[in-house]
């Protein structure tokens, strides 16, 4: 192999390369990205660079030591066996690794609306958020809180409107995210709930029920899609993203995927997966390139994420869906709860804390090791988790 291309310069593009030089991997290796910075953070833009903390969040790589060829606004366009077609010609590969990520979803409207994935859109919303600025934030997922969290510090009119009956509904459920619902009030935050939008007017919002939400800032927070447009008659298996196996092989020969846009096969859940998060950005290229090199690797971690909101601190581990729902704790009465969710048999599938990082690390090492839990125990949050099995 004496060519490897990897497409996407976000984290996960760069954490490829750096595991192709560790693991001994010494011919040539172009790394292709869109963006006209080099690869950096994202999940620091909704929160420290939101704040004002940072400015910057470039990925500490010594690229000039991994001796690669860094493409900057170099955006892909195909794909056929061998040649990856961009917006600035054509490049040859013998192997190569799709790491091209998601992109935001956006409203309907001729209004001006914020999306935050980028450096770029976190710098340019940043400066909009300033004392006495109306903010319409659409989503009260975890962007959604993030982004209101730090527009209210800024001394902003904050209004967060949300299509699901609770915040956080589509990842941990109606009942986990009812329980943060009184967040955005004890903020000075309007949270509407059970609204959707029309559309993005100039102005503010045209909400489906015909009111109207006067805003000088909209955000939009809704999800991303994985960013796998440029693949479409390549031939590469696609549904929710590259299909992908355990070791992260796509359907073409010579080529994995990694990162958001990799829906892969977790043998631990019985599933396919695609995990937006950064630990899965950071980790699986490790896999990915041991495939690609022919060597035997197997991705099969427990998905793990976390958000700052509201001056709390959340964090998740597993994955829950079809396990029943067990609370840690009164949430009503104590602010320092948890939630975990329960398979037929009693093992721990999933973790859910809100300031409770001990229960986090036990739970996670629970889930991973696949072990059983006593559930009457589990409940009383003054037992460590080490000690329900």
């Amino acid at each position: 192999m004496n060519h490897v291309v990897v497409v996407g310069a976000g984290l996960a593009g760069v954490r490829s390369v750096e595991a192709l030089r560790a693991r001994g991997y010494h011919g040539r290796v172009t790394l292709v990205g869109d963006e006209r910075h080099r690869p950096y953070d994202r999940p620091p833009l909704s929160k420290a660079v939101m704040a004002g903390d940072l400015d910057s969040t470039v990925v500490d790589s010594d690229l000039g030591a991994l001796d690669i060829d860094l493409r900057t606004e170099v955006a892909a366009k195909g794909l056929r066996e061998g040649v990856v077609e961009t917006t600035e010609g054509e490049l040859e590969y013998d192997g190569l690794v799709i790491a091209t990520g998601a992109t935001p979803i956006r409203l309907r409207g001729e209004g001006p609306q914020y999306t935050l994935r980028t450096i770029d859109d976190a710098l340019a919303l940043r400066a909009r958020l300033t004392p006495g600025t109306r903010v319409a934030i659409v989503g009260a997922g975890w962007i959604g809180a993030e982004i209101a969290t730090a527009a209210r510090r800024a001394g902003c009119e904050v209004t967060v409107v949300e299509a699901a009956a609770s915040p956080l509904a589509a990842a941990l459920g109606p009942e986990i995210g009812a329980h943060t619902a009184p967040w955005y009030a004890e903020a000075g935050i309007e949270l509407r709930l059970g609204t959707m939008v029309g559309s993005v007017d100039p102005g503010g919002l045209a909400m489906m029920d015909g009111s109207w939400i006067p805003a000088d800032v909209v955000v939009t927070g809704i999800g991303v899609r994985p960013a796998v447009g440029w693949l479409a008659g390549s031939g590469i298996a696609l549904d929710n993203g590259v299909l992908v196996d355990e070791h992260l092989r796509t359907s073409m020969d010579r080529v994995v995927a990694v990162g958001d846009c990799a829906n892969w096969w977790s043998r631990r859940f019985g599933r396919r997966l695609r995990i937006e998060h950064w630990d899965t950005a950071l980790h699986a290229p490790e896999t990915a390139v041991a495939t690609l090199l022919g060597q035997t690797a197997v991705y099969d971690p427990v998905p793990y994420f976390w958000s700052e909101q509201f001056g709390r601190m959340l964090q998740y581990a597993g994955h829950h869906t079809g396990a029943r729902l067990v609370l840690r704790g009164d949430p009503a009465s104590d602010p320092k709860w948890a939630a975990i969710w329960l398979t037929e048999n009693d093992r721990l599938a999933a973790i859910f804390t809100v300031d409770r990082p001990r229960d986090l690390v036990q739970g996670r090492r629970i889930v991973e090791g696949g072990q059983r839990l006593d559930e009457d125990r589990a409940k009383d949050p003054s037992i460590p988790l080490r000690d329900c099995l």
